[in-house]
């Protein structure tokens, strides 16, 4: 069963435990102005509390790209007090996705940048095209890259990030998959199937352990590895809670059965 809902910068579908979010209305290229944004988060904000929801994929229209940045139009005429509001805005779209319940998947053909890359690097997992490019070009108009682009240091090293940061220049995706910056790189053709592939692979795990594992690794940023292995113990055992232990490792061993 297909579920819909539209409004008229994101519309949200919903398959067999994936719910795919579509920006909409935003150019070619999917750029986030307020209007963007603020449908986005709602969009966000409505499934957070939808139990059918076990994936999360994130797109823009077309195949020019996933985000090709912030609205410039709308920029240029910002004051110190509206810059801190439209970015405001911005942050609370990417921790809607970075604290969303369960794993997201950023489907990334052609340009990813700026804001849009921050936006991607709320995101679980990245999945790129092989002509895909990315950058944070914020420098160049006069901005410093702020919000979650302060994930990427840790995702792909205090060097790369410094260099992509301070330059603006764009990499390819060999480079991008290279640093760590995306997850996955597929011939253009197949990026629908890449990202299907791995949504449905992620919607067969019990919900309830991806969950938990997802929340883990936002815990595990904030923590010292002591204090995250300490509170893992008593993780584990909450999982058993849940059931899903049981049912899964109990299909494992039937299956290791049959084949004997």
């Amino acid at each position: 069963m297909t579920q819909q809902e539209r409004t008229r910068h994101a519309s949200v579908s919903i398959e067999d435990g994936v719910a795919t979010l579509t920006i909409t209305n935003a150019g070619v290229l999917n750029i986030l102005s307020t209007a963007v944004i603020q449908d986005v988060t709602a969009q966000l904000t409505a499934l957070r509390s939808n139990a059918d929801v076990r994936v999360l994929v994130l797109r823009g229209t077309g195949d020019r790209g996933l985000i090709a940045g912030a609205d410039i139009n709308e920029m240029a005429g910002l004051t110190q007090e509206s810059g801190e509001r439209f970015i405001s805005n911005l942050r609370d779209m990417c921790d809607g996705l970075r604290r969303f319940p369960v794993p997201v998947v950023a489907r990334m053909p052609g340009w990813t940048l700026g804001g849009g890359l921050e936006v991607a690097m709320a995101c679980d997992l990245r999945i790129a095209t092989r002509s895909a490019m990315f950058g944070m070009p914020e420098v160049k108009v006069g901005i410093p890259s702020v919000i979650h682009a302060s994930l990427i240091p840790r995702l792909i090293g205090g060097a790369r990030a410094t260099w992509l940061l301070l330059t603006g220049e764009n990499i390819d995706a060999s480079t991008a998959l290279d640093w760590g910056l995306v997850h996955k790189v597929v011939p253009d053709t197949e990026l629908d199937a890449a990202v299907a592939h791995t949504a449905a692979r992620l919607a067969e795990i019990g919900p309830e352990v991806l969950k938990q594992q997802k929340r883990l690794l936002r815990e595990w940023e904030d923590q010292l590895p002591d204090v995250s292995i300490e509170a893992s113990v008593k993780e584990f055992g909450a999982a058993f809670k849940t059931g899903e232990p049981q049912r899964y490792m109990q299909e494992f061993l039937d299956r290791k059965a049959a084949r004997a």
